[in-house]
């Protein structure tokens, strides 16, 4: 059994959070990657990576650690919300 990844220290991103963020830079080669990606490499259901996902581009702390990417997905988002 691999050690646990020790603990954020304050202000940073947790292990999880960084592995959401690297997925979301990658780019995908056709319909479905992605979400075997997600399942197979997270070991989550798409469902909940795109809820927490989403709870992290709010983060102050994403931001920081990654400002591309998580200026692109609220771009993303607040085109959605206006289309809505």
């Amino acid at each position: 059994m691999p050690p646990a990844a020790p603990a954020p220290g304050p202000g940073e991103l947790s292990a999880r959070d960084r592995a959401l963020l690297a997925l979301e830079r990658r780019s995908w080669a056709g319909p479905g990657a992605k979400e075997r990606a997600i399942r197979e490499e997270l070991g989550i259901a798409p469902v909940r990576y795109y809820q927490l996902l989403n709870a992290l581009i709010d983060d102050a702390r994403a931001l920081r650690e990654d400002p591309v990417t998580v200026n692109r997905l609220r771009r993303v988002r607040d085109a959605r919300r206006g289309r809505r």
